[in-house]
């Protein structure tokens, strides 16, 4: 405990004076009943709270000033469905290892197991998707439960940590000063890399010729960006990224080959399948990266560094596993890694990029006018010169946005990897606005996608968050949409958004701009006080975007491009990487 003198406090002055002192800026999220003592002393505190307009938008705001900062980002909700409402955000920081605490209400004591009003196992409902949590039983544990809480979080392989506290706990007084140290005897993170292991992998990368750095989004949370450039420069190594690595290494840099996996480079998958070794740091083998794995990287040794020893050996099996936080591991590695040149290995990556660049159809095909949505974000990314902060929902646009918009820095590029959330762009945006008031933030997003979390535009316009959404908008749930297209004999069963049942065939299918859409995303942002702009050909982009950018409040820009546009490559499910399509038709 701190030598300044106890001092008597209720839980809820307890929580406030916890987050106060864990440097917490934000606060987003509702009340509710069981959560007013908290907002209560929230009242006079220094901490702005962000009122959103659905819990789900809360937790990804929250989620989206982590990934932006890296600082643990906060949620808040009351009991029930209001955190109940907080469990896809939970998962999907969970999947992706970014720090949050998520607040809850909880109905009192006394009445927890009777089927109280607006009760729920909150607990029991968080704990398959959050790192760790707590049920606070006893006043006296709420401050060592919030200090741990933010440790746990931040610690480690981040993750978010849920804390249950029911209204009379948040009621009950007793002596408190904060508690400054955390000692958990149960959780300790390896931090160091082995000697014995970096020297093994110091050795085999000293044998390689062909050998390949596979960077996942753990490099960006340990903030090891710039010792991965140094290593990569030092041994003349090409780097390959997944989704979540975006930004890792410069997008010009001449050892970046660009991103891995499904939807990912011919060159850099055609690299993973050649290289004699693979160096995999921060990532974990996602199945969207591999494909099938029994055909993935198949003549390469492999190294593995990761601070979760639960990743190594649980998808692929490696040569020489490394424990450790990256920052550590990878400035070990920088000490003992002697300089080589692969510029032949290099220079043949380079090639295969050249035979099979990411392109598209400039012109596109068919009657009516559409915009090319690689065409948006290849301008976006020469307008603001890779240096914005993209945010995307997930689907075909958040694909695009990964192809198009190589970001220039680590912590720019935020999106939802592992769970793959529908809704998660725009409220993310919004909380990497606030910790970025300066910078440009972008929305990327889908019709689908955006709608399912769009409520938050309120948000946005009551707290002045000006941040730009370009919406692609294809009618459809455009990814459903291509499998079905592909693999489903084009039946788009459920997938049309301009239809009552959602089912189209290509045989029953109009031209899109005959048809009206609901909602009417131009009328939608004017009816909150936002900029509404509809684009429906490509000469219209760039002044659009212009316009965009230099306004001062939230802005929507309807996109309108063809229902068949896809997404290429594509290595389809179940297939390895060498089964990777390119071709556009």
């Amino acid at each position: 405990m701190a030598k300044d003198s106890a001092v008597k406090k209720t839980g809820a002055e307890i929580l406030v004076e916890c987050l106060e002192k864990e440097g917490v800026e934000y606060l987003f999220g509702i009340p509710g009943g069981v959560n007013l003592p908290f907002f209560d002393k929230l009242y006079d505190s220094k901490i702005r709270v962000i009122l959103t307009r659905h819990e789900q938008g809360a937790a990804h705001m929250a989620d989206g000033y982590a990934r932006a900062t890296g600082r643990v980002g906060v949620c808040v909700a009351t009991s029930g469905p209001g955190a109940t409402n907080l469990i896809t955000g939970l998962a999907t920081a969970n999947m992706d290892s970014i720090p949050l605490v998520a607040i809850t209400g909880q109905v009192r004591t006394d009445v927890i197991g009777s089927d109280a009003f607006q009760e729920a196992d909150a607990t029991g409902c968080t704990r398959p998707v959050t790192k760790h949590n707590y049920l606070v039983k006893d006043v006296r544990d709420l401050g060592r439960i919030m200090r741990e809480a933010f440790h746990v979080a931040s610690s480690g392989r981040p993750g978010p940590v849920h804390v249950d506290v029911p209204v009379d706990i948040q009621r009950a007084a007793v002596e408190f000063s904060y508690p400054e140290k955390v000692s958990i005897r149960s959780y300790s993170p390896t931090v160091q890399g082995h000697p014995l292991q970096i020297k093994k992998a110091v050795e085999l990368i000293s044998q390689a010729e062909r050998p390949l750095f596979y960077v996942g989004g753990g490099v960006v949370l340990s903030g090891a960006s710039d010792l991965l450039r140094q290593v990569a420069e030092k041994a003349q190594i090409p780097v390959a990224t997944t989704l979540m690595a975006n930004g890792t290494m410069p997008y010009d840099h001449p050892l970046y080959m660009g991103v891995l996996g499904m939807h990912g480079k011919y060159a850099t998958n055609t690299a993973m399948q050649k290289c004699d070794l693979m160096i995999a740091c921060g990532a974990r083998f996602d199945d969207r990266v591999t494909g099938n794995l029994a055909k993935f990287s198949p003549n390469s040794k492999k190294i593995h560094f990761d601070i979760d020893p639960a990743n190594i050996g649980k998808c692929v099996q490696v040569d020489v596993p490394v424990v450790g936080d990256l920052k550590l591991v990878l400035q070990d590695l920088l000490d003992n890694l002697p300089g080589k040149d692969h510029s032949a290995w290099i220079g043949q990556i380079r090639e295969w990029d050249r035979e099979h660049p990411f392109s598209y159809d400039k012109n596109g095909k068919g009657p009516g006018e559409f915009v090319k949505p690689q065409f948006v974000i290849h301008k976006l990314h020469e307008l603001t010169r890779g240096e914005a902060i993209i945010s995307t929902g997930v689907g075909q646009h958040q694909m695009w946005a990964m192809q198009w918009y190589p970001a220039r820095s680590p912590r720019h590029f935020l999106t939802s990897g592992g769970l793959g959330t529908m809704g998660y762009g725009f409220p993310a945006s919004l909380g990497a606005k606030l910790a970025f008031p300066k910078k440009d933030v972008i929305c990327i997003d889908g019709d689908g996608s955006f709608q399912m979390t769009m409520t938050e535009m309120a948000t946005a316009i009551h707290e002045k968050i000006k941040v730009v959404v370009i919406i692609l908008n294809n009618y459809y749930l455009g990814m459903v949409r291509q499998w079905q297209e592909l693999f489903y004999k084009e039946r788009f069963s459920g997938s049309c958004l301009t239809t009552g049942s959602g089912m189209r065939t290509k045989d029953n299918e109009p031209d899109p701009n005959s048809l009206p859409y609901i909602p009417d995303f131009v009328k939608f942002a004017e009816a909150y006080g936002a900029l509404g702009l509809r684009v429906t050909r490509n000469e219209d982009v760039e002044p659009a975007l212009k316009r965009a950018l230099a306004e001062t409040r939230p802005v929507i820009i309807d996109c309108v491009i063809r229902p068949n546009e896809k997404v290429f490559p594509m290595v389809p499910a179940g297939a390895g990487l060498d089964d990777i399509i390119v071709d556009m038709a």
